[in-house]
Parts: C-alpha cells; structure tokens; sequence
C-alpha cells in the first residue's frame, strides 16, 4: 500500500513540475530568447557561467562536437557567441556569448526571477520558506538516485550563481 502511494505521489510530482516551470518561465514572445531554439537555449545557458571550449559543451550536454559547432555557428551568426582564443593557447578555441548574448541571458533570468516573485509573493513567509525547503530537499534526494546531470542543470542558467 505504501509503495502505491508513493508512485502516485511520484506522478503527482511528474505532472506538477512541467505545468509549475512552464507557468513560471515562460517568456513573453517578445523576448529574443524565445526565438532560439532549445538547444541554442541550452549553450547560452552554459556559457552563462564563462567561456566554455566545444567539447566541454558536448560533454555538459551529453551531444557531439559536431552538433555544438552547428549550435554555435548558428549562434555566432545570430551574434549572441563569439569564438576567442583561450589563454596560453591561441589555437584552442572556447565560445562565449557576447554582450548582445549576455545581457539576453540576464534579462531572460531576471524576468523570470520576477514572475518567480510573483507567485511567492501569494504566499505568506512562512509558506514561502516550507516551500523552497521542500524544494531544496527534494533536489538533494534526487542528487542521490537520479542519473547524474554534468554541472548541474544547464536550462536553469547556473541558479545558484
């Protein structure tokens, strides 16, 4: 009976989530960051937190060089990455966003913080604290039985920065 229970609450939780994020995160359409694609989103994401070379993207991704480079050389054209030199060696080359890419990224995360706030804001403290307590401990347990994710998950741009 127990177990039962569990795997209804589990799929409570699988139905929930998705309609939490995307009632949350969803941006207006105006907004450029709506216009890239998912996996375009995903490296601008990544790059949020520094330089990044390709195959350090693919890995963090779980994709091919190949598909990053087609990622990236969309993204460049776009104007929202730039290819540069890495330190110490002018031939490896990492992806950054630019300042076009960058402040694209921070103004999709600060409006999204803010309909975070929103809906938080509906809530009494008390509430608001069991809430993210709850979540915070939940995203430990599945550090403990989910499949690892490399750096944490990068469609979240790094929400601990």
């Amino acid at each position: 009976m127990e177990h039962l229970i569990l795997f209804e609450q589990a799929a409570q939780l699988e139905s929930l989530l998705p309609k939490l994020m995307r009632r949350l995160f969803t941006l207006d359409t105006s907004h450029p960051a709506t216009e890239l694609p998912l996996a375009q989103l995903r490296v601008c994401s990544i790059l949020q937190g520094g330089p990044r070379t390709l195959s350090a993207i693919g890995d963090e991704l779980g994709i091919s060089v190949s598909a990053v480079t087609q990622i990236a050389d969309r993204l460049e054209r776009a104007g929202v990455v730039a290819r540069v030199a890495a330190p110490g060696d002018r031939r490896m080359k990492r992806l950054q966003l630019t300042p076009q890419g960058a402040e694209m990224m921070r103004s999709r995360r600060d409006l999204r913080v803010c309909r975070a706030a929103e809906a938080l804001e509906h809530l009494d403290p008390a509430e608001r604290e069991s809430v993210l307590r709850a979540l915070q401990t939940l995203l430990e347990a599945s550090r403990a039985t989910a499949v690892p994710i490399p750096r944490e998950d990068p469609v979240c741009a790094r929400l601990e920065q």
